[in-house]
């Protein structure tokens, strides 16, 4: 058995789960495509059989990474003060969980952006010296001004952009509403940031809005959370950092391909975290489009794909769509690299024993989406003041947690619901719900856990 240690190339695999028989005039195909990265990252292993490796860096190398940390100074980090002295903490512990030869820089977020550390609107490349400048830069940060998120992020779109790395990842945290910009403004600089850098975004305390956090890291391709007491940043921003430094790949797309006459219904991420990637497809062919992944470390992610297909007589079969992992040619110039490929199919049967039989997976991410989108509604309703809506929603969301064996799901929700039972998801609503209870179950209402084997 080879050992692949981090200076080994990744491999990539492609495994389909459906169930491919469908009934006279059936037309929906619902896959579970599951995406593995392995060998190259931060666990190290054996490539999987059939896996193709992806391209990036030699022998001996690691691969190229910057990374922007985004903190935020508004003036409501001074209350109380230990909030501040926490953030300062917090990045000087990820700074230090940077790999040797990293390229990155420290931004202070208020109504402006500013670039802290190196300061001369580049990027420092780490060792011991750049750390230890980078945490004397940071003893000198203090809070004051507003908060407009879009300008952090434009400052540290124009710092990454600049370097000649392959992997470009931001961190960013705030504890406040996005008060001194326009929600357009907002949404103008994801738009154009999107693709060109991950970010992993996190809320302190509880009053910032969790709608506001988690659109950054849906929109940035990273994750979303919650840190309610801010003693918790150091081991949650080292957690981040350990993470993006086990990131080995950047750009790969999932590429559907369908033949004439099929229409795409969804293309979804459904683990670790719900994701819809169906408005993101860009055109690559007449009959192809890609779905953004991001960047990949040694990790598996699933994905659900529901295409309609034309009707077929008893005992056709077609080819449904083809899933391939895509990694584009870093100079633009050439083909992009097929990493792996899948493929969903559809076979019409007169057996109805196999075209009522709901696939194990499907069943399982369709009830964890479901999931999801109830917490949403539910959590609404809530503040809406409609109880009796938000019961019945939370109420589903607890049978469906119970179901599937969402344990971490069904602990936060029993924190805003009295469970009567489980299983037919019976509930009474709590007359008095603590508001970090509330955001840290609406910011994690999209984790999802895997099928039961």
């Amino acid at each position: 058995m080879a050992n692949f240690s981090k200076s080994n190339v990744p491999q990539f695999s492609v495994d389909v789960y459906q169930n491919e028989f469908l009934p006279e005039g059936g037309r929906e195909v619902n896959g579970i495509v599951t995406v593995t990265s392995t060998g190259g990252g931060t666990t190290g292993g054996s490539p999987l059989p059939g896996a193709a490796a992806a391209p990036g860096y030699g022998p001996g190398q690691a691969p190229s990474a910057a990374v922007v940390l985004m903190v935020d100074c508004s003036g409501s980090m001074d209350y109380p003060p230990t909030k501040m002295r926490n953030a300062r903490d917090a990045t000087a512990a990820a700074i230090d969980t940077l790999r040797e030869g990293t390229r990155f820089s420290v931004v202070a977020g208020t109504h402006v952006a500013k670039d802290v550390y190196p300061g001369n609107g580049q990027l420092a490349v780490a060792d011991a010296r750049t750390k230890a400048q980078a945490k004397e830069a940071l003893r000198k940060l203090s809070a004051g001004g507003g908060t407009a998120i879009g300008t952090w992020l434009r400052l540290t779109d124009r710092l990454l952009g600049a370097a000649d790395v392959g992997i470009r990842h931001g961190i960013l945290l705030t504890d406040g509403r996005n008060e001194h910009e326009a929600p357009e403004d907002l949404r103008a600089a994801l738009d154009s940031c999107a693709g060109r850098f991950t970010c992993d975004a996190r809320g302190v305390g509880t009053d910032w809005e969790v709608k506001e956090v988690t659109s950054i890291a849906s929109a940035l391709l990273g994750t979303a959370d919650i840190v309610a007491d801010p003693a918790g940043l150091a081991a949650d921003f080292t957690q981040m950092m350990e993470n993006a430094m086990g990131k080995e790949v950047a750009d790969v797309a999932l590429r559907l391909w369908t033949p004439v006459g099929v229409e795409i219904r969804f293309v979804k991420q459904v683990a670790p975290t719900v994701e819809d990637l169906t408005g993101r497809r860009t055109e690559a062919s007449p009959r192809a489009g890609d779905y953004p992944t991001g960047s990949w470390g040694d990790e598996s992610r699933d994905y659900h794909v529901c295409v309609l297909v034309p009707e077929a007589g008893i005992g056709q079969e077609m080819l449904a769509a083809r899933v391939s992992l895509i990694l584009p040619d870093p100079s633009g110039a050439g083909a992009p690299q097929v990493l792996s490929q899948g493929l969903v199919r559809a076979v019409w049967t007169d057996d109805m024993v196999a075209s009522t039989s709901i696939n194990p997976q499907v069943a399982h991410y369709t009830g964890q989406a479901e999931l999801a989108q109830v917490i949403q509604q539910g959590l609404d309703a809530r503040k809406s003041g409609d109880f009796d809506g938000a019961t019945a929603k939370l109420g589903r969301a607890v049978q469906l947690a119970s179901a599937s064996g969402n344990q971490d799901t069904a602990k936060l929700l029993s924190k805003v619901v009295d469970v009567v039972d489980a299983a037919t998801g019976t509930v009474r609503l709590k007359a008095k719900v603590a508001e970090a209870d509330e955001m840290t179950l609406e910011t994690r209402s999209t984790k999802t856990v895997r099928v039961k084997k």
